[in-house]
């Protein structure tokens, strides 16, 4: 949270899965960083509610899987669900920016102008 409030995003924290669907459904997100062991309802969990809602509207928030095990299987377990990509932990700070840049530019540029 800190590395990103640093760098000049607005960064809002869902203690588990189920209140990330919730955060989800009251505001809008450039991206979405997801955790994949959290408490309650798992990152995987979560992701699937939050494509099914955002369905009816047919709009794409950009995922991305934040996970500890960081073997090949996972990575893939995770792309083949739709997610947009994947960092494993503990994560660099130059991956994680990249893969916002990647998916969410448009979010990087307004982040850049916010640290100016």
């Amino acid at each position: 949270m800190l590395l990103l409030e640093k760098r000049g995003f607005l960064v809002t924290v869902a203690t588990n899965g189920r209140a990330a669907v919730e955060a989800y459904q009251q505001q809008d997100f450039d991206l979405i960083l997801m955790d994949m062991q959290m408490p309650e309802m798992d990152g995987m969990e979560a992701f699937a509610a939050i494509r099914a809602l955002e369905r009816p509207q047919a709009g794409h928030t950009p995922v991305v899987a934040l996970t500890a095990h960081a073997i090949a299987h996972d990575r893939e377990r995770c792309l083949a669900a739709g997610m947009d990509g994947y960092v494993a932990k503990p994560l660099t700070a130059a991956l994680l920016f990249a893969e916002i840049e990647r998916l969410a530019p448009a979010a990087a540029i307004e982040e850049t102008r916010a640290a100016s």
